[in-house]
């Protein structure tokens, strides 16, 4: 039998759930993603003779994880459809989803079909949505948060992605990146970052055109040498279940080095479920999961680090 046909697809088990007084907020996070995802784990499931995964909707994930302790989710809206998913999500569930908006670095070099394969080895796959041009697609992101500014919060993510584009493409994504910079400042809203196989691309923009005031690296994957960066610049950390992964030292290592009041805790749901469930579907429900890693990383209670993350995060986002 193959070790492939016994990975388990089923949800992780619902965490401890945090004390009233430690309530936390989820950074940055796909929820409508959630839904697609576990339905194909639930297909995959089923194929293998396995228990069918159970498939929940957005009301019943944001339940879930209230009732953990995590009491809010800044949704990602980072593809041209889901620019309006999020904020419709925002205005659905007002107080509880927030909405942060972008065009992705893998995206905003398909918009206008101007993509270039990566290392990744994928091949090039346009949408019809793709036909809008990358000025037009940042656009939108402007209007929505001009029109809907109790529900936006962040414009993000953005920044740049080695992986997924080509040598060919990389100043295209570069000037996208520089363009939601400069759209985070004039909007006075905080910024995530996205910077797969490009740290020191993205350290270099920022220092050049000048970070926002508020800025935050999602999923934070640097080495101790990016934390100490991060750490001068005042910039903020946002960690993913990859902090808990055995090989993360430099990941741990930074959270230190920027301290207990520079860092904020997500899922990136669907991806990047903490330990010990990485490989199944991630929602914000596992929250608490991540803040027990943090917890370790600075030798402190579980609700003593989700205090100082909901601080954080409400400050950043004003929320």
């Amino acid at each position: 039998m193959s070790k492939h046909h016994h990975r388990d697809r089923s949800w992780a088990p619902a965490p401890e759930p945090l004390p009233a007084d430690a309530r936390v907020i989820d950074d940055h996070t796909h929820v409508a993603s959630v839904v697609p995802f576990s339905r194909e784990m639930n297909r995959q499931a089923i194929e293998r003779d396995q228990p069918p995964v159970p498939v929940y909707s957005v009301d019943e994930l944001l339940v879930q994880a209230q009732a953990v302790g995590v009491e809010g989710v800044i949704d990602v809206g980072c593809e041209y459809p889901n620019l309006d998913t999020a904020v419709q999500m925002a205005l659905d569930h007002p107080g509880v989803v927030h909405a942060a908006l972008a065009i992705h670095p893998n995206e905003a070099v398909l918009h206008g079909h101007r993509g270039v394969p990566g290392p990744d080895g994928l091949p090039l796959s346009y949408k019809s949505y793709h036909d809008v041009s990358f000025e037009d697609a940042l656009a939108r992101v402007h209007r929505l948060a001009l029109d809907h500014p109790r529900e936006v919060v962040a414009i993000g993510e953005t920044g740049m992605d080695l992986f997924r584009t080509g040598e060919g493409a990389k100043e295209l994504q570069r000037q996208a990146f520089r363009d939601h910079i400069a759209l985070a400042k004039e909007l006075g809203l905080p910024m995530q970052i996205h910077d797969r196989d490009s740290h020191r691309e993205v350290i270099d923009t920022l220092l050049a055109d000048g970070s926002p005031e508020r800025t935050v690296f999602h999923s934070y994957s640097g080495d101790a040498e990016m934390g100490r960066i991060a750490a001068e610049h005042g910039w903020y950390l946002s960690f993913s279940g990859t902090v808990s992964y055995k090989g993360n030292d430099g990941i741990r290592e930074s959270a230190r080095l920027v301290g207990l009041d520079h860092i904020m805790v997500e899922t990136d749901a669907p991806y990047l479920s903490p330990m010990p469930y990485r490989g199944r579907t991630n929602a914000p429900y596992m929250i608490p999961y991540t803040l027990a890693a943090l917890a370790e990383v600075f030798d402190l209670p579980v609700a003593e680090v989700a205090r100082a993350t909901r601080r954080t995060t409400r400050k950043v986002y004003g929320i």
